[in-house]
């Protein structure tokens, strides 16, 4: 059975998944860097090229391969979905909201080769590749992305960028679907 088939097979059976039903599908998928054959290559200055393998209403699978390069710290918007390591090691720092709006790390961890993690529904986090190695994941979102929130740290500020923006700061005005400035100045006596 070819590549896409085994995807239909699988994805085309879920029907608003739960964070065990998305695990379950992807890891039927059985999918390995042989299967992938025509990865793209990291994109310059960015810190992933992605490719979608399938889509539909309910369902998006999407393969990265990584520079070295890490990505801004984002939510997916309403998905949640599974992010599996096929290759490489993947440093995952996970944040939570702070009073003013900014992302605080809470912890990191690592992920090698064969891990699954989690990512749930407006959680933040920001990925890349760990130990110079040649990070490639496979991410199955539920429902397919769109709203996602990227952070500048720098900039104290986050964007809603559009569907065809990745985990950076756009540097297309049209992937700006909105900005937002956060107030960097705000404490905790102020709550």
């Amino acid at each position: 059975m070819t590549m896409t088939g085994r995807m239909k097979i699988v994805l085309n059976t879920l029907k608003s998944p739960s964070k065990t039903e998305l695990k379950d599908a992807l890891l039927q998928l059985h999918l390995t860097l042989d299967d992938l054959a025509q990865l793209p290559e990291p994109s310059k200055g960015k810190p992933y090229n992605r490719k979608l393998l399938y889509k539909n209403d309910e369902v998006e699978l999407l393969m990265m391969n990584w520079s070295q390069l890490e990505c801004a710290p984002h939510d997916h918007g309403n998905s949640h979905g599974w992010i599996q390591v096929l290759s490489g090691t993947s440093l995952n720092s996970v944040y939570e909201l702070n009073g003013n709006g900014l992302p605080t790390e809470l912890f990191h961890e690592y992920h090698h080769k064969g891990k699954c993690f989690y990512a749930p529904k407006k959680a933040i986090h920001k990925m890349q590749a760990s130990n110079n190695t040649d990070l490639v994941t496979l991410h199955l979102y539920s429902p397919p992305i769109t709203g996602m929130i990227v952070y500048d740290l720098q900039k104290c500020a986050a964007c809603v960028v559009s569907d065809d923006c990745g985990a950076w700061w756009p540097a297309e005005q049209y992937q700006k679907v909105k900005e937002i400035q956060l107030n960097k100045d705000f404490t905790k006596n102020e709550r």
